[in-house]
């Protein structure tokens, strides 16, 4: 299951829309180790000046990956933390997630492309 859903909430579901609030609320935690490499990588980009902020450190072990590959996978989830942080975010192999700038528009079309997907390709990554 990608999110431990409170009863509250899936009731609030079967009869409306659900708020982002709520939502962020389930994601964040549901999936805390994916929530803290994002809120890391916000973090970062606001700290400094670069276009992006991007985590190129593996999981510590697979539950942790599958919580990253959960939350990035899931065009809701991505989209509502998007609107929450004020960023854009873009995913690479099996944990390099960035947070961009909204106006970093070539940055992110150069992050998302296949050159750059073959660039970061490592052996070690071929069965995360």
């Amino acid at each position: 299951m990608s999110l431990t859903v409170s009863p509250q909430l899936l009731q609030q579901a079967r009869r409306d829309e659900i708020d982002d609030a709520s939502f962020i609320a389930c994601v964040r935690d549901s999936l805390p180790y994916a929530w803290k490499v994002v809120t890391s990588l916000v973090e970062d980009l606001r700290a400094g000046d670069a276009d992006f902020a991007d985590n190129q450190t593996p999981p510590p072990d697979e539950a942790a990956r599958g919580q990253l590959l959960r939350m990035m996978a899931s065009d809701a989830m991505r989209a509502a933390i998007e609107r929450h942080f004020g960023v854009r975010l873009a995913f690479q192999n099996c944990h390099r997630a960035a947070a961009f700038r909204p106006d970093a528009h070539q940055a992110y079309a150069e992050f998302v492309t296949a050159r750059e997907q073959i660039l970061n390709q490592k052996p070690e990554f071929v069965d995360c």
